[in-house]
């Protein structure tokens, strides 16, 4: 089995647990995923299986697409509602529009600082670690881009928005940026991610759904390799040129630098990368030839 697993992550659960679950499930230990997701929020968590582990590198910097409640009037020690309350204030009589026009200025590049408790590494450690001591440390900001936020719905001080945004973006600390700019404070109170570059909430399954059906529940939801490269220009390699390819030899090719879904006349190989007219294995998928790799 290679290729991708979309799970809808369900809250409480971090990625490493959703991990542990699956490797069980399906039986395999090479399994892996992408684009971690905090334990208190929900969503689109794309599992490698197989090959597909050593895609990774290619899927990180995709973008991301959350849908986010933020709660106003109060601000909490993490950002959101697991942390203690460390401060309240009142929220300003604001109208739908006033909402909208403070999500719409956030479009665009700018610089975040990341939340203290993160697990952004200083000097080694993770951020939430000196947090948890309460040690004072400086974390530097660090650039991101909104490409798109809209407002769903705001009723009882809650500000229900969808953001689209590059990987490294925290959406507890632009809930705090928001309700600043509204005027008070603000933290996250729910969060659900929906989609992952390509890969959408719409083909997920869920933990309980592979817990009662097994690998019934995954029949026609695994993405191949290929199908998640189909945009990538493709080679075909003759017959005397594939058995050196899949042995680690770099063959001679005029293409531009890049990477390649890779053909012999009958069948997907996997992926080549060319640098400098030298093309070379990446990743290969077909069963028969997985000793080699």
């Amino acid at each position: 089995m290679n290729g991708i697993l979309i799970i809808d992550k369900p809250k409480g659960y971090t990625s490493h647990d959703v991990i542990n679950i699956l490797r069980k499930e399906l039986n395999t230990k090479k399994i892996g995923h992408t684009g971690t997701l905090d334990p208190n929020a929900t969503g689109v968590l794309p599992i490698l299986v197989g090959q597909a582990t050593k895609i990774s590198k290619y899927l990180i910097e995709h973008d991301k697409t959350y849908i986010a409640e933020l709660k106003l009037g109060e601000k909490s020690l993490t950002g959101d509602t697991e942390g203690e309350i460390i401060q309240k204030k009142v929220v300003p009589n604001l109208t739908n529009k006033t909402v909208e026009n403070v999500l719409k200025s956030f479009i665009g590049k700018q610089k975040q600082i990341p939340p203290i408790y993160s697990a952004v590494k200083i000097n080694g450690k993770k951020a939430y670690e000196y947090a948890r001591k309460n040690q004072n440390i400086e974390l530097e900001p660090r650039e991101i881009e909104i490409k798109k936020i809209e407002l769903i719905s705001f009723e009882n001080d809650i500000v229900t928005y969808k953001v689209t945004c590059t990987k490294g973006t925290y959406i507890r600390a632009l809930c705090q940026d928001i309700a600043e700019k509204l005027g008070t404070v603000g933290l996250m109170q729910n969060l659900c991610r929906t989609q992952v570059d390509n890969f959408n909430i719409e083909n997920a399954v869920t933990l309980e759904e592979i817990r009662q059906k097994g690998l019934g529940a995954i029949e026609g939801k695994i993405i191949s390799i290929e199908n998640v490269f189909c945009k990538n220009k493709r080679i075909t390699l003759k017959t005397r040129e594939t058995q050196a390819f899949l042995n680690g030899v770099q063959l001679l090719n005029q293409n531009e630098d890049g990477v390649y879904r890779i053909y012999d006349e009958t069948q997907f190989l996997g992926l080549g990368t060319i640098k400098n007219n030298l093309l070379k294995r990446d990743v290969i998928v077909i069963d028969n030839h997985t000793n080699n790799v």
